[in-house]
Formats: structure tokens, sequence, C-alpha cells
């Protein structure tokens, strides 16, 4: 219970920490929601009704550590304010929407990658130079070059548009309802299938070559070789013994790969119209919605603590020694 309060304690810091962020950047971009709205309508308005408006979006001229306040107010309250862009809609609304999508994509694309590279990692660090290991590991540090935004088009354009395998856009089938249908899920797993992949290629060789380190080193061990004495067989020297004390170090890397993904997502999102929190970030940014950016910041900021807290709870079941202290 002490170590459980103790990293609580550690993420609720950080978390407050990095919402102070949060805070200050968008205030230090050029222009505000009221300059935009006016611009955009090509309107004037007298100064009663923009500091009005300006009250609307949570965005006062009163000093900064008041707004710094209400700032901190809103987020415990989870009130976001009104979205800018897409006015009068509010800004939780429209979070709640898009995050299950990036949460099918990036959960999706986590269990895929990581599946296929922590088990090649594995294959390849037992097997160390045969064939599997020779085209695995030069193949996984290829992929790891690879921008996303390159993997992204490719998949678009070779799968959606030149042999129009998978569609190119949207999350289902928009002349679908949303329900529990058999027709509706396939149309989400159809759509969603070419932006899981592209995420997953840039992901599995940075597993794949994390896990055959790990294993090389623990298979020098001497409790392997104390396994291999006794007579178990081959596999359960090698997921047993050798691939649990290795996965500590892949679990970590799944951690700090969901909170990058979660934010890097945003390009294959975009790139594929994927109704999902990064493109709703780029909206926000091309926009200069502040609400709406500083609601998904803090989504992604606390998709990263909450991953990187399980990580540590983990920990202490795949660690005997930690669960011992």
């Amino acid at each position: 219970m002490n170590f459980l309060l103790k990293r609580l304690a550690f993420y609720l810091v950080a978390f407050l920490v990095a919402a102070t962020f949060n805070f200050v950047i968008p205030r230090m971009m050029p222009g505000n929601p009221a300059d935009i709205m006016l611009a955009n309508a090509n309107a004037a308005m007298g100064p009663e009704a923009r500091a009005a408006l300006m009250a609307i979006f949570g965005f006062t001229e009163g000093p900064l550590y008041l707004q710094y306040i209400d700032y901190l107010k809103s987020i415990f309250t989870w009130d976001f304010g009104t979205s800018v862009k897409f006015y009068p809609v509010p800004v939780t609304d429209m979070l709640m929407q898009a995050l299950p999508w990036t949460l099918f994509l990036t959960g999706g694309a986590l269990l895929v990658s990581f599946s296929i590279g922590t088990l090649l990692g594995i294959l390849a660090a037992w097997r160390r130079g045969t064939t599997i290991d020779v085209i695995a590991s030069p193949t996984a540090l290829a992929l790891q070059s690879i921008p996303s935004v390159v993997v992204a088009l490719a998949g678009l354009y070779f799968f959606g548009i030149a042999n129009k395998v998978f569609p190119t856009a949207y999350a289902f089938d928009p002349a679908l309802d949303p329900e529990w249908s058999l027709a509706f899920v396939g149309s989400v797993l159809t759509h969603g299938f070419l932006p899981i992949i592209t995420l997953s290629v840039v992901l599995v060789g940075g597993y794949l070559v994390t896990m055959r380190n790990n294993m090389i080193g623990q298979l020098g061990e001497d409790y392997i070789a104390m396994a291999e004495a006794k007579g178990l067989s081959d596999a359960r020297v090698r997921y047993t013994y050798a691939a649990r004390n290795a996965l500590l170090p892949s679990v970590t890397a799944l951690a700090l790969s969901f909170g990058a993904l979660f934010g890097g997502s945003l390009v294959t999102e975009v790139v594929f119209n994927y109704p999902g929190v990064g493109n709703l970030l780029y909206l926000g940014i091309v926009g200069r919605d502040f609400p709406l950016i500083q609601g998904q910041l803090l989504i992604m900021t606390l998709a990263m603590l909450t991953a990187n807290f399980l990580v540590d709870l983990a920990y202490v079941f795949l660690d005997p020694r930690l669960k011992r202290a």
C-alpha cells in the first residue's frame, strides 16, 4: 500500500507540472479565440461583447495567477470550456467522442506490434545466427528508421487508392448507424486495419530489437544453465525462465510507446482522416482552438502517466524481488 501511495503522489505531481506547461504554452501562441472568430466573420464587435466572448472561452484579461487557478478548477471538474472551431460544442463532449477511436487504434497497434515483435525477438535470440535472426534483426532496424508518415502514405496509396482493398477515410461506413451489429463491427475493423498496421510497422522493430538483446543477456545467466541441467524442455526454459525476466525492459518500452503513440497517432489519423483525438488536435491547432488544444494535451498527459503507473504495478507481478520488497 505504501508503494501504491508513493507512486500515486509522484504521478499527481507530474500531472500538475504537465498541466502548468499546458496552461502556459497556448498563451504564448500568437492570436486568441476572440480575434480569430472576428477575423473569420469579417465583423466588428464592441469591447463589452468581445470581453464576454473571451469569458466564454475562459480567456479573461485578469492576472495570470487567477487565470491559472480557474484553469486548475476546470481540470478537476472536467470542464475544458467551449470549442472555438466547433462552437458551441463543449470540448469535453468532442474529446469523449474522439477518444474511443484513438484508443482503438493505439490499443490495436500496441497489441499487434508488441506481440509480433516480442515473439520474434525471443526466437531471434534463442536461435541467434540462424536464418530467422539474420532476417528479423536487420529488418527490425530498417523498420525503426522509416517515418510513420511514409508508411501511412505508402499504405494509403497501395492498399487504398491503387488496389482499393481497404477504405481510405473515416472510422466506419457513413451509411451505417453506430450499433452493435455484425455489419457495423466489420466496417470498423475494415476501416481501422490500415491505420493500425501503419502504427504497428513503426513499432514492431523496436520491440524486436529490445527483446532480442534482453534475451541474449538472460541466456548467459546461471539460472538458465541450471534449468537446462534439470532437463526442462526448451520451450519452458525459453518462455518461463528467460523470456519472463527479459520482458521487464520491454514492458517499460510498451508504456513509453503508448504515450508516444497516443500523441504520434496525429499523422496517421490525418492521413486516413480518422476521427480520433490526433486529428482533433490538428484541427484545433489550425483553428487556434485553445480550449480544445488544452483538453487534448491533458488527455495525452493522463494517458502517458496512466500507462507508466500500470507498468509500475506490472513490475511488481513480473519481478519476484519487487514483490517480496
